[in-house]
């Protein structure tokens, strides 16, 4: 076909694009998608492909390819350059192939000269650059940038995908057929039953999001629990769920720095779900040693985090570091441990639940998707774009092992004595 069009209109941007992609993708085993080019021409399978890539314009490929990263693909994503139609998660496999190939010199400037062949692309640029944060990085004022970036949108936005208790974080799965909204609420139970949750203990949570958590260990096991934040809408959202809910004579959430709670303050059992990501390889021995000495003796911390697998190297900067966590690390499980180890605590248990949280992504993907006007209403296109390449990308990272995801159990033993029982069976009796 390209032939053909070339020999009887000369070498057009379709041609150019068509012969782009026959190059770029001969050796690629999967023929389970198409491209769909910006004039209706069809390249690859045309027989319910698992998704369609579509060029938006004829400088698409170039935007796209002409300085290949994970970054410049996403950004091409989020300034329409391109679409993906279909099951976004499976594209990621053609973009692990493609970020991934080792070519030889005359291949790389050969595919750079067909894409110098297309016109640049006139497509608008996002002009985000999030990572101009002013400060020293994990610095604490920089720190409530980064996080506030992430977290203080519209909480009407993150209701649209999340389940009723605003639950931002991995969930806990009896079946890959559950529903999100039970997996959701099995795992706030699983996680008091592990910190073993008994009334009258006060419970502070390090990062507690819309307060889903320590509404239930209030509601369910009669704690008494705080619960800080660095996003100030974040922290209104939650005081009006525990009001709305007659909690707040038990619970209370702050805006406030983990570095900033004082010693005095001493909790018989403490939890992290989802901030540890934001805190910095470097600041690790701090971050634990400031849980060791909030934590009585003889009391628990419940760490749960995202960790890269130790075996994977990151080729070129991040989509997702740029545009959705700046500042956020991620880093190997056994760097997490040792931190916490040489910080006063005694590792009693790491559970991984790397299926879970890419079953949560594609929950989250899907609900999204399903809400795609609402999303850019309350925001606008750019973020829905962002989010949905984003979230798709980590159930992929998931999947693949590239990510993992822990809950680490931390003791601080008082003389010796952990306090905790001989076996984990009341953590699986419902």
């Amino acid at each position: 076909m390209a032939a053909l069009a070339k020999s009887l209109f000369g070498e057009t941007p379709t041609v150019v694009s068509a012969e782009f992609l026959d190059a770029l993708l001969a050796e690629y085993p999967r023929r389970d998608f198409q491209v769909r080019l910006w004039d209706g021409t069809i390249w690859g399978a045309e027989r319910q492909p698992r998704f369609t890539l579509v060029l938006k314009h004829p400088g698409a490929l170039r935007a796209m390819f002409l300085s290949p990263s994970e970054l410049a693909l996403g950004e091409a994503y989020i300034d329409d350059d391109y679409d993906i139609e279909g099951d976004i998660e499976a594209a990621f496999d053609l973009a692990d192939y493609l970020l991934g190939q080792e070519r030889s010199l005359w291949q790389s400037i050969d595919l750079a000269a067909r894409l110098q062949r297309l016109p640049r692309s006139d497509s608008r640029r996002t002009g985000l650059d999030p990572t101009r944060f002013p400060g020293p990085v994990h610095s604490k004022d920089r720190d409530r940038q980064a996080v506030r970036y992430h977290y203080d949108l519209p909480a009407e936005f993150y209701a649209l995908w999340l389940d009723p208790g605003m639950v931002y974080s991995c969930a806990y799965f009896a079946t890959p057929e559950e529903d999100l909204d039970t997996a959701q609420v099995r795992k706030l139970d699983y996680i008091c039953r592990k910190l073993r949750l008994r009334p009258g203990e006060r419970l502070l949570d390090i990062g507690c999001g819309w307060g889903g958590l320590i509404m239930h260990a209030a509601a369910h096991y009669g704690v008494e629990a705080v619960g800080i934040t660095l996003s100030v809408p974040q922290a209104e959202v939650a005081r009006k769920r525990l009001h709305e809910s007659e909690l707040n004579n038990r619970c209370r959430v702050e805006v406030s720095d983990y570095r900033d709670m004082g010693h005095d303050q001493q909790y018989e059992k403490m939890v992290s779900i989802g901030m540890f990501e934001h805190v910095g390889e470097e600041l690790l021995p701090e971050y634990f040693r400031r849980a060791c000495s909030l934590l009585r003796p003889g009391g628990v911390f419940l760490n749960h985090g995202i960790a890269y697998s130790a075996n994977y190297r990151r080729r070129g900067p991040s989509f997702t570091d740029r545009y959705v966590f700046p500042d956020g690390e991620l880093v190997p499980i056994s760097t997490s441990l040792r931190a916490a180890e040489l910080s006063g605590f005694e590792v009693r248990d790491v559970e991984g639940l790397r299926e879970h949280y890419a079953l949560t992504l594609h929950h989250w993907v899907r609900r999204l998707e399903a809400h795609a006007e609402e999303a850019r209403r309350i925001t606008d296109d750019t973020t829905y774009r962002i989010w949905r390449l984003y979230m798709a990308g980590a159930a992929h990272g998931f999947r693949s092992g590239r990510l993992n995801i822990y809950q680490t159990l931390l003791a601080r033993p008082l003389h010796g004595q952990s306090g905790l029982p001989l076996t984990r069976e009341d953590w699986y009796r419902v």
